[in-house]
């Protein structure tokens, strides 16, 4: 088998162990557990809503921090499990496993660095929407 190590389910307790708080085990953790699947959709609804808030320009300053707080935890959490099932499980992996944790590592460096950008962008545009609502509440012209 051309020294590719033979497939095997990653060791979700020892991973569980050393990460215990990790938000992996909310949100991708395999599963069949209603109670979880239902917790996940929901927790998938309520921050959809909110990015939509953010997105239009109507979401507080205080949901636009928390947001973006929680962007970079679950960015975080899944850097530090991707990096760690590499460390301690990496060589029993398949060469398209051990890409695919590489990708999500590079993927999730990329957008905790973009967070920084992406929260700042946001709360400018919450601002020049209340602007144009004070300008409309007060009569003015919108530019």
């Amino acid at each position: 088998m051309d020294g590719e190590p033979q497939a095997y389910p990653l060791d979700l307790e020892v991973l569980r162990a050393k990460l215990p708080d990790n938000l992996y085990w909310e949100l991708g953790a395999p599963t069949k557990d209603p109670e979880l699947l239902r917790k996940r959709e929901e927790e998938t609804r309520k921050w959809n809503e909110v990015f939509g808030r953010v997105q239009s320009g109507d979401a507080t300053e205080s949901e636009i921090h928390q947001y973006y707080d929680r962007r970079r935890k679950v960015s975080e959490d899944m850097l530090r499990f991707a990096t760690t099932v590499l460390e301690e499980q990496g060589d029993k992996l398949p060469e398209r496993d051990k890409g695919l944790y590489e990708l999500s590592i590079n993927m999730h460096r990329t957008r905790l660095s973009e967070y920084p950008r992406q929260e700042e962008e946001s709360l400018a545009h919450r601002r020049s929407q209340e602007q144009r609502r004070e300008q409309w509440r007060q009569g003015q012209p919108q530019p």
